[in-house]
């Protein structure tokens, strides 16, 4: 999106201001760095993508959550977090017969900060096997909650939404001026965390009421409330895509959502945290500008100036460094879904027509979405779990990969991601 002048003259104020504090670190030299950064790469991109994930999740958990040797055994450092952690387990929803979902009356908690984000960040790190990166730009973090017990369902985050898919963008009609230079992507959003919890996930195919929930006004209304642009699509893509066993993801034949395609190599292989540190140290060294405006310099709105800055520093510093595309990103696709939330989105989005005029595609009130799973997905899905005696009552919390090592962890959890 192009910069305005006064926005332009901001950030080199910006800049004169970073220089006078600024003091260049240690760093190692191009090859110091290139045969460690080697070193890492090559050891997660032989692994295929559902240990690639579990990996990150065993390594999140680690640095996160450490450990030290206490009288009875191996005991977390922090003890509001075995507290925290112990709360947060209790309160999962469970069943007692499995008719129970029709019970439910899921809604949104905003998780606005304090003790809401702490408690969103606890259940997303421990209930998901994908990494719970922190998103730079727009967010809106919910807890999926049961209005009635207080329990929780899952977890939510609407985001700012990828720049580029083309399958996405092709379906709208959208051009690069329009979509970007105009501002128009800031009328979509992402789904980048759409997770169930255990076994509202399994037994009652959660993943699809969270999707739906994903759409519902209460999203639509913060939206516009805190970045003030009316929300008119939301995207999301599935994690596996063309390697899912079975094929399918939660997203295929979801009522509302529409399957756009699949994404190019979407899977991008990290370095360890030490070792990102090292390269942050010899970008801020060695590239002392592009550090400034990918790390340091806010827009006029006080979001990061560079949109997508992680990935843009991460090329940039393989590319000095040499490192084989190869070992940088996988070929792994994810499929693409978009929900247009008025019959005429596309129109909006491409600039055709102003806001007065949307229409809107479908009812998206909690009532209406939450019946749409109870009554066209969740039945039939539980009378067969039943009939096959696979219904269950367990939960899936990650908690136990603060003690366990990387092989205990991947020969217990390996066979059930991406599952």
């Amino acid at each position: 999106m192009a910069k305005s002048d006064e926005e332009l003259k901001d950030v080199e104020r910006q800049w004169q201001i970073f220089q006078e504090t600024y003091e260049a670190p240690e760093s190692l030299s191009n090859d110091e760095l290139h045969k460690i950064v080697i070193e890492d790469l090559t050891t997660v991109s032989q692994m295929t993508v559902e240990e690639y994930t579990l990996y990150q999740k065993w390594l999140e958990i680690h640095i996160k959550y450490p450990v030290h040797e206490g009288l009875f055994g191996p005991t977390l450092e922090n003890g509001d977090d075995e507290i925290d952690i112990r709360l947060t387990k209790e309160n999962i929803w469970i069943p007692e017969q499995p008719d129970d979902y029709l019970k439910l009356e899921p809604r949104l908690i905003y998780s606005n900060g304090g003790e809401l984000s702490s408690k969103w960040n606890t259940i997303r790190t421990f209930t998901s096997t994908m990494k719970n990166n922190n998103n730079i730009g727009r967010n809106l973090n919910y807890i999926v909650q049961d209005d009635l017990t207080g329990k929780y369902l899952g977890v939510i985050c609407i985001s700012s939404d990828f720049l580029d898919l083309t399958p996405r963008d092709n379906y709208i009609g959208w051009s690069r001026e329009v979509k970007t230079s105009q501002g128009m992507i800031n009328h979509t959003a992402i789904g980048s965390t759409i997770v169930p919890l255990q076994p509202l996930g399994f037994n009652y195919l959660g993943g699809k009421l969270l999707a739906l929930l994903c759409l519902t006004d209460k999203v639509q209304e913060d939206w516009e409330k805190q970045y003030h642009d009316k929300l008119v699509a939301v995207t999301t893509t599935s994690l596996y895509g063309h390697n899912k066993a079975g094929g399918l993801s939660q997203y295929d034949n979801l009522k509302h959502w529409k399957k756009m395609g699949y994404t190019s190599g979407s899977v991008s292989y990290e370095t360890r945290k030490p070792t990102t540190a090292l390269m942050l140290d010899w970008l801020k060294k060695n590239h002392t500008r592009k550090y400034f405006e990918w790390y340091v310099a806010k827009n006029l709105d006080g979001m990061p100036y560079k949109r997508d800055h992680k990935n843009r520093s991460y090329t940039f510093i393989y590319s000095q460094l040499n490192i084989p595309k190869e070992l940088i990103r996988s070929e792994h696709a994810r499929g693409i879904y978009f929900s247009p939330l008025y019959t005429n989105t596309n129109e909006f989005l491409r600039k055709e027509i102003t806001e007065d005029r949307l229409a809107k595609a479908f009812d998206t009130s909690y009532n209406a979405l939450v019946n749409i799973w109870k009554e066209k997905y969740v039945g039939r899905r539980v009378r067969s779990l039943v009939e096959q005696g696979r219904f269950t009552k367990e939960t899936l919390f990650y908690d136990d990969l603060i003690y366990m090592d990387w092989e205990e962890t991947k020969a217990k959890y390996l066979p059930q991601v991406g599952r």
